[in-house]
């Protein structure tokens, strides 16, 4: 995974500042800072990010990585 900007399939922006590993079950978690609204720190399972997903009839990443840091 890549530090960097992507694009959500619905079309928000995210900055990615890394991968973090979950202390207790050892899960490999995406953190990240939305570009809109109140940005703050987020986090979400790395097999989440980087699944794809049914839109307007066709199988898309969730995320796109669009720039790299």
């Amino acid at each position: 995974m890549k530090s960097g900007r992507y694009r959500h399939f619905k079309g928000g922006e995210y900055q990615v500042q890394g991968v973090a590993r979950h202390s207790e079950t050892g899960e490999q978690l995406v953190v990240y800072t939305p570009l809109y609204g109140d940005g703050g720190l987020w986090v979400r399972p790395l097999s989440m990010f980087q699944e794809t997903v049914q839109h307007e009839g066709q199988e898309v990443p969730r995320f796109k990585l669009i720039s790299v840091d």
